[in-house]
């Protein structure tokens, strides 16, 4: 078995393959094809850096040379010429090793689709008319049969199969309703097909955004003369054991006697964990006592930490008695306990700063209130009633005390002390206004469907990274809404997801002010 890495032929290990280690003596040239010009008009001149990202192996079974490949995707304007020099060389390879006689199978993603059959969107009108229009498509077209050499094996068995796709954007969730595209391929050359038997796909499969794809071999075949030709032979495999290319990862420095065990996967947890502490103990160093000097083996108490002083939700707490004083005459009469509820505020309180007073304000109040630093008190005469800031920076937490110390001083704020006892605001009242407190921001609802939209978070760094946004709950799926600009509105199919967008950051600020 011979394999090498690399399209151009220029990728060497080292020491670097001999003769009779390379696939084929014969390389792709600069010469032999026309390169695809950037978007400068510039052409390259080598094809060395297309082999510089890894994204082709080849490797000699004897009966045929396979080529698995990854080839680049169209990420944006500037990598449409490499990509599309990487088919090219890709061709060639193929052209070459044809010349030779050799029969070649090509694998892999060549993110590329065949015809509009093979997209998603390929049945809108707008799709079909401009579809052949992408280079790389209209490459592909020349290179699979019946114009070019290469055989669209899983196409063949399956001509008029609908969604057949292998790839799938998980981000939008597109595989719920199998809304992909197809760009992995298995294509052969035409001496191949009278040893495939099958070909599919497997979508069932999960763990990727692409699904496995496959052939199926025949053990043997019968030849015009009628002789019985098997796969073994076929491939040049003899009996006994062969030794793997020198490509293969066994044979990579980094891995030589390093390779894990198989029985390691099965050791008990507290055999690793001695290892463990064997291997820390021995990469401590040892230290001997009669080394270090005395004022190092000394040792004093350390210094009695100062007391901590009591928070407002803790009060004041009583000393405990020494234990040669007498307990104190117990009263017949027990002390009447306090039945009165502690505020709510007490539970967000902080110590007792000392400092000038501070304007409090939360985000769902319609009024803000002054605490006085030095006593903690609020003071009821310093009610304000400006506008909220709503950009107002401050943690939740401080909102939630904020707003809890209001809430602790209606009385004060929102009644004139003329007012008698009767006056003030009810049980059911206050519970409706912690209620409001604590109740999660509903959802809004998209506008087409009037369902419950989802939340979601911006992953993708830059100024908008770590904020909630909502959108349409609804699946993708053929002629889904993508906004004006990426769909025509008479193709828009409302029964998937519409194009409702929604920051969280707004609907916060609406429900605050009380709009709806």
């Amino acid at each position: 078995m011979k394999a090498e890495e690399g399209l151009s032929g220029r990728l060497q290990p080292k020491p670097p393959l001999s003769t009779d280690e390379r696939v084929s003596p014969v390389f792709p040239s600069v010469s032999d094809i026309e390169p695809f010009p950037d978007e400068q008009g510039n052409v390259i001149a080598t094809f060395d850096a297309l082999d510089s990202e890894g994204r082709g192996l080849i490797i000699d079974f004897g009966l045929f040379v396979l080529i698995n490949v990854y080839c680049p995707n169209e990420t944006s304007d500037a990598r449409l010429s490499f990509k599309m020099n990487y088919h090219l060389m890709l061709q060639e390879r193929v052209r070459l090793l044809m010349q030779e006689g050799r029969e070649v199978i090509v694998v892999g993603d060549l993110n590329i689709c065949a015809t509009p059959f093979d997209h998603c969107d390929g049945h809108l009108p707008s799709t079909v008319q401009t579809f052949y229009e992408h280079p790389a498509r209209s490459w592909f077209q020349t290179w699979l049969d019946p114009i070019g050499p290469m055989i669209d094996v899983v196409r063949t068995y399956w001509p008029d199969r609908k969604g057949l796709y292998t790839c799938w954007n998980t981000k939008i969730s597109a595989r719920e309703t199998n809304y992909g595209t197809r760009v992995d391929y298995i294509l052969v050359t035409r001496g191949l097909l009278q040893w495939i038997k099958h070909g599919d796909i497997q979508p069932s499969l999960k763990g990727s955004d692409h699904c496995p794809i496959f052939i199926d071999l025949h053990d043997e075949i019968t030849l015009p003369s009628g002789d019985t030709l098997t796969l073994r032979d076929a491939m040049k495999q003899m009996p006994g054991r062969r030794d793997p290319p020198r490509l293969a990862a066994t044979f990579w420095e980094e891995f030589s006697g390093k390779q894990t065990l198989l029985s390691n996967f099965f050791a008990k947890r507290g055999d690793c964990a001695q290892d463990t502490e064997s291997q820390r103990s021995k990469s401590l160093p040892s230290v001997d006592e009669n080394e270090l000097p005395s004022s190092q083996l000394s040792f004093s108490p350390s210094p009695k930490p100062a007391p901590l002083r009591p928070s407002a939700s803790q009060g004041k707490r009583t000393p405990k008695r020494k234990t040669n004083e007498s307990p104190a005459p117990s009263s017949s009469k027990k002390k009447k306990k306090d039945s009165s509820q502690s505020s709510i505020a007490s539970f967000f309180g902080k110590g007792p700063n000392k400092g000038p007073r501070e304007t409090i304000r939360h985000p769902r109040a319609k009024h803000c209130i002054v605490l006085d630093s030095d006593d903690g008190d609020v003071d009821p005469t310093t009610s304000l009633t400006e506008p909220l800031d709503a950009g107002d920076p401050e943690s939740q937490v401080d909102a939630d005390f904020r707003f809890a110390m209001e809430l602790a001083s209606a009385e004060q704020l929102d009644l004139p002390s003329s007012q008698s006892q009767s006056q003030l605001p009810s049980s059911s009242q206050n519970k409706e206004a912690w209620s409001n407190l604590f109740t999660p921001v509903q959802p809004p609802k998209c506008l087409v469907h009037g369902e419950p939209a989802k939340k979601f978070t911006v992953n993708k760094p830059g100024p908008n990274k770590g904020r909630t946004f909502y959108v349409c709950s609804r699946p993708v799926g053929p002629g889904y809404d993508r906004g004006r600009s990426e769909r025509l509105r008479e193709e828009v199919n409302h029964e998937y997801k519409c194009n409702y967008f929604k920051w969280a950051s707004d609907l916060k600020h609406r429900n605050s002010s009380g709009a709806d």
